[in-house]
């Protein structure tokens, strides 16, 4: 497995943590070490049958080889969160039919060697979030001001709403996209019965996160300078 990018942390005399820097922008964080509510809304939203399937989705595969079928060409791929990963750590992002085979051995390889916990861990600390944000805890630190460990349900929604489309769903860039994503993934996850009603219409009438300014304030003036 390559690396994960480099990050370098800054602190202050007494320890505190003022910025980060480096491709990733923040520091690896343990699965059980983030909030719960990120893994949760990541399999709601890209891949629900994550902990039932063997690296691939039959169904999930299917469907999108359809969709190629009728469109005419190959622009669809069902990726599984493993496949996803696979694609990140070994491949060029090109849509074709051999890279797509070789995708799905590679995602194969990985659930052969790696754990489920080890396989999702290592996605939500790589995965682009947009923003330059590469990381769970890099994409708190960019939108919220705070760490993968302190994210409420409706910023987790947002995040695993931007894995779609990173940069265009953005909330720095276009906040009601962002929102109304998130929103879909509410509904996911109460469908899939890791949230309740009652959280469901609560974290759906939250006013929206106000996202972090980029690299703003005098702290990172200090660490950029």
């Amino acid at each position: 497995i390559p690396d994960r990018a480099p990050n370098i942390r800054i602190v202050s005399v007494d320890g505190k943590l003022l910025a980060n820097r480096g491709m990733s922008g923040g520091e690896a964080v343990g699965l059980h070490e983030m909030s719960t509510y990120i893994p949760e809304a990541v399999i709601a939203i890209e891949d629900r049958r994550f902990y039932s399937h063997l690296g691939i989705d039959p169904i999930g595969l299917s469907r999108a080889m359809v969709a190629n079928v009728v469109g005419g060409r190959f622009s669809q791929g069902g990726s599984t969160l493993t496949q996803q990963l696979a694609k990140n750590l070994f491949l060029t992002p090109d849509r074709t039919l051999e890279r797509k085979v070789q995708e799905v051995l590679l995602a194969l390889w990985l659930e052969h060697k790696h754990s489920k916990d080890q396989i999702l861990e290592m996605y939500l600390n790589r995965v682009y979030f947009g923003s330059g944000a590469y990381g769970v805890e890099a994409a708190s630190r960019r939108y919220f001001g705070k760490s993968a460990r302190d994210v409420t349900l409706p910023e987790a929604a947002l995040l695993a709403g931007l894995l779609k489309a990173p940069s265009r769903l953005s909330p720095a860039r276009d906040p009601k996209a962002a929102e109304r994503r998130s929103q879909l993934v509410l509904a996911a996850m109460r469908d899939e019965g890791k949230i309740s009603p009652k959280e469901l219409t609560t974290a759906m009438s939250a006013p929206a996160s106000r996202v972090a300014s980029y690299w703003t304030g005098s702290e990172n003036y200090v660490a950029d300078a």
